[in-house]
């Protein structure tokens, strides 16, 4: 296993797309915004490659750990002060064409909730951080989040870093690690997110 890496971009987002399919399957985020119809594998890959893609247009930060050829886990950052070039309106477009009104009103009851929790101080954030199940307890998800604090810690436009979790049980891991909960909002019956921060 070799080092965090950041990674680039263009020739990285297919792999880190298969990675975060793969860690975030079952994620209630996902299910809730996908919902029911269509092939939801299919799905999910279109859904992710957006978020991914978002990424790799604003030139933000796409971070993995490999295994010699072989992705293992994956995290996607949005870098302080980026902005969206105008490619990204046509992506998400053709996101939501195809996915579908449905889950993009959906999707946007996330959004409004991430937006009320996470803190609007200057801070890298971190999107996404996956480590697939068969890759998980090796400490490949701590040493992502570590990453991406180093690289908060060079930028003099950062103060920390945030994220969120949709699953209660991550937020003991994410205290242990020195994040505080923000906030907390609910999104729909059953489904709420909280936001964290941790200082650098």
């Amino acid at each position: 296993m070799t080092a965090v890496r950041l990674l680039d971009g263009q020739s990285s987002a297919g792999e880190v797309t298969r990675v975060l399919c793969d860690a975030f399957a079952e994620y209630p985020v996902m299910h809730h915004v996908l919902g029911d119809r269509g092939d939801y594998t299919t799905r999910l890959r279109v859904l992710i490659g957006l978020f991914v893609g978002t990424r790799v247009l604003q030139g933000d930060a796409l971070l993995g750990i490999s295994n010699g050829a072989e992705l293992l886990a994956a995290a996607i950052c949005t870098l302080p002060d980026t902005s969206p070039p105008p490619a990204l309106e046509q992506l998400r477009e053709r996101t939501w064409a195809e996915l579908g009104a449905d889950a993009r009103e959906r999707y946007g009851l996330w959004t409004r909730a991430w937006d009320a929790i996470v803190d609007p101080e200057p801070n890298l954030h971190v999107n996404m951080v996956g480590v697939p199940t068969r890759h998980q307890g090796r400490g490949l998800g701590r040493a992502l989040l570590e990453r991406a604090h180093r690289m908060s810690r060079e930028r003099e436009d950062s103060i920390g870093v945030t994220l969120t979790t949709e699953r209660a049980a991550n937020v003991p891991f994410y205290e242990h690690l020195g994040y505080r909960v923000l906030d907390r909002q609910p999104v729909a019956p059953g489904l709420e997110t909280w936001g964290f921060f941790r200082p650098d």
